[in-house]
């Protein structure tokens, strides 16, 4: 299959979760599996549900990060905002947080279900971010690689908006160990 194929299935998928979370997904999704991931139930409570339903990540990044308070966040891949709202919360209002999406229906729904003060949401690929080099202190990434083939161009865009000695905290399912590749900073950005 090609990228482009590729691609737009997941968009196809993906934005129909947006549209409709109780259609059948192909992937885990929603409550459940934020839930499932160790996200505190009291947290989920207190967000939007709209933002909660369609909850597609791999791990509580936005729990797990070292985040500070006053830094500028990007949430790549950021879906309907619940990892942005988290890490919002986090960095508090001297803080920002800009989550971006390729999928038009998800950041319609994260807008829908109004976004905190110190929350953008913003279309854009990962492979080609509509931002300056070093605009972000941390890059959240919870799962979108293995649903884009162009990885080392999402490596290379990470590296290319962090400011120097910002972090990256990347989350990724690997279904094949054979398959697992060790990660260093040597082979990070190709």
């Amino acid at each position: 299959m090609q990228t482009s194929e590729l691609r737009a299935q997941v968009a196809q998928v993906y934005s129909r979760l947006a549209l409709d979370p109780r259609d059948n997904s192909p992937f885990p999704a929603g409550r459940s599996l934020a839930e499932s991931l160790g996200y505190p139930i009291s947290l989920l409570d207190e967000l939007p549900p709209e933002v909660v339903e369609t909850f597609a990540g791999v791990t509580p990044i936005s729990l797990s990060a070292l985040l500070q308070p006053g830094q500028k966040i990007l949430d790549l891949g950021c879906g309907a905002g619940l990892d942005s709202r988290i890490a919002a919360l986090r960095v508090g209002l001297q803080g920002t947080v800009v989550g971006v999406d390729f999928s038009s229906a998800m950041l319609d729904r994260a807008r829908r279900a109004g976004v905190p003060d110190n929350v953008r949401f913003v279309a854009g690929d990962a492979e080609g971010l509509p931002f300056g080099d070093e605009s972000f202190d941390v890059v959240l990434v919870n799962g979108i690689f293995n649903l884009n083939p162009d990885r080392t161009a999402i490596f290379r865009e990470v590296h290319r908006v962090l400011r120097p000695g910002g972090q990256a905290f990347v989350a990724e399912l690997i279904l094949k160990p054979e398959a697992q590749v060790p990660v260093t900073p040597g082979n990070w950005f190709g």
